[in-house]
């Protein structure tokens, strides 16, 4: 009798447990798809481009990658477009003032965005071959018409949706194929003294003042990749031609385990003690900026080490040079340091040139 009664209550309690549960799980899931709301949108690229390069969208890296496609990968995605392929979604947020946060797509309209200026060109592609060795300027005008007017699908979420959202969302969209980045490569490819030396002056408490990176590109060795181009360029820069990831392979595999450590980590320091002295924003843009991106700290950093070679007694007397730096309209500086730069060899050299000219004598040469 015992038995067969303890054996009713628990089969009672299991089935108001169950209830209970069932109602928790179907109340999580309300509330948390409460949190996502979006529309669809239908973007010409050439209007896409355009309101990438005043701004309107922009990429957040508090939780986008850095730039990684490689020139064979960028070259894919754009044949994949002139053969009229489907191209996947990307996911757009918009924002209280206005602006449009790239959640997930930074690698595909920063490629459009190279393409569109010209400084991609085509190389490898398999079908449509007659196009290998074109930039976009060069394709016959029908071509460029229809390839501006194509349209991407986008997925916009509303206005509101939190950062720790957008970050889920990125994450879960990227986790199926989380692929190395090229730093992350180099330092298994070419692991040695000299990347032992980067990794220490990451860890350099003025760097780390200076140039403020999140937990997240952390993980993916953002600090490593930018000093690593830092003394890349400070020594090479002249040689670079038109494709980074191979640009930087190549000096990390000359200077493996063979450098001139003491040099590079005086010039690294000097450097940085001359941007904590005479800049108070460090490398960002604004004094409560949370990130430094790229192309900004080569031009800051790879700039003023030119510049201090020149002049060991660099003091910047005369504003008018590295005002434009800092200056919400500096067009000039701006000009410089634009993401569709990255592979376009004078436009590399123009912004290292640009800010060690503008620090020693107040103007271009």
């Amino acid at each position: 009798m015992n038995n067969d009664k303890t054996d009713v209550d628990f089969a009672a309690t299991a089935e108001v447990d169950d209830e209970a549960k069932t109602k928790a799980i179907i109340s999580q899931i309300a509330e948390l798809r409460r949190e996502v709301d979006y529309n669809t949108r239908d973007y010409a690229i050439d209007f896409l481009i355009a309101k990438f390069t005043n701004g309107d969208f922009f990429i957040n890296s508090e939780y986008q990658r850095n730039f990684i496609w490689d020139i064979p990968t960028q070259c894919l995605f754009i044949e994949s477009i002139l053969l009229g392929y489907p191209i996947p979604f990307m996911f757009f947020c918009d924002n209280d003032d206005g602006l449009c946060d790239i959640v997930d797509g930074a690698q595909r309209t920063s490629t459009l965005d190279e393409f569109l200026n010209d400084d991609l060109v085509l190389t490898g592609l398999k079908k449509l071959t007659e196009l290998n060795g074109l930039t976009f300027k060069r394709l016959p005008n029908p071509v460029q018409r229809k390839f501006k007017n194509t349209t991407l699908r986008i997925i916009v979420l509303e206005i509101g949706t939190s950062l720790e959202v957008r970050q889920e969302i990125f994450d879960r969209i990227n986790t199926a194929g989380v692929l190395l980045n090229t730093s992350e490569t180099r330092r298994g490819a070419l692991a040695g003294e000299f990347m032992k030396f980067v990794s220490d002056c990451s860890e350099n408490p003025l760097f780390k003042k200076l140039c403020p990176i999140s937990g997240y590109s952390k993980k993916r060795f953002e600090d490593i990749e930018l000093i690593t181009r830092f003394f890349a360029y400070v020594n090479d820069y002249q040689d670079f031609d038109h494709d980074v990831s191979d640009f930087l392979n190549t000096f990390v595999g000359n200077h493996q385990n063979k450098f001139d450590r003491e040099g590079f980590e005086l010039e690294f320091n000097s450097m940085l003690t001359f941007v904590d002295k005479h800049f108070p924003y460090g490398f960002r843009r604004t004094q409560k900026g949370k990130f430094v991106p790229r192309t900004r700290f080569e031009a800051i950093a790879v700039g003023f080490a030119l510049a201090l070679r020149e002049n060991h007694d660099l003091s910047p007397a005369v504003p008018t040079g590295w005002a434009d730096i800092y200056a919400e309209d500096g067009k000039k500086f701006k000009y410089h340091t634009t993401t569709h730069a990255s592979n376009n060899k004078s436009r590399v050299v123009g912004r290292f040139e640009y800010v060690k000219n503008m620090l020693l004598y107040g103007r271009e040469q």
